[in-house]
């Protein structure tokens, strides 16, 4: 990371190959894990097939089902650390769009390893399921966020 320069370079991600959206592609590379790109997709596509069988939907529904599901679990405030004199306060502030959309994909993808039962494409189209319907852990640790915000705002002055 330079000191001096602030590095504005976004990295194009593609589109994934069945639907042809990049969030989707964004969303099974934050899935893989130890670069096993082709085992992400075996789960996400999973996930959304399972959602195509229970809801008796097409593609389109399903794209637009994820993008709701993300849109819900997107969290426009955070707060962050910050050190002023002695004591530590959280500042609320403002949470940039990609930012906020990589929030929601580690939320999904965290309240659905904790949800019960053995497949990972049953508990992730469960977990998608729920927040596009604005319900489930991943919407939960949004609106934890924003009350944490909230009750912090006092100190939305020390924002620098």
């Amino acid at each position: 990371m330079p000191r001096r320069k602030s590095v504005n370079i976004i990295r194009e991600v593609g589109t994934d190959p069945l639907y042809d959206q990049e969030n989707i592609q964004k969303f099974i590379n934050v899935v893989m894990w130890r670069g096993k790109k082709n085992t992400a997709r075996r789960v996400v596509y999973g996930a959304f097939d399972i959602i195509k069988k229970r809801l008796k939907a097409d593609s389109d529904f399903i794209v637009e089902m994820f993008n709701k599901a993300i849109y819900n679990s997107t969290p426009a405030v955070e707060v962050k650390a910050r050190r002023v004199g002695g004591s530590v306060y959280q500042v609320p502030s403002e949470v940039r769009p990609l930012r906020g959309r990589a929030l929601a994909f580690r939320g999904i993808i965290s309240s659905a390893k904790t949800r019960d039962g053995k497949d990972f494409s049953i508990k992730l189209a469960a977990e998608l399921m729920d927040a596009a319907e604005n319900k489930g852990g991943a919407v939960k640790a949004k609106l934890d966020k924003h009350k944490m915000a909230e009750s912090n705002r006092a100190f939305s002055h020390l924002v620098w």
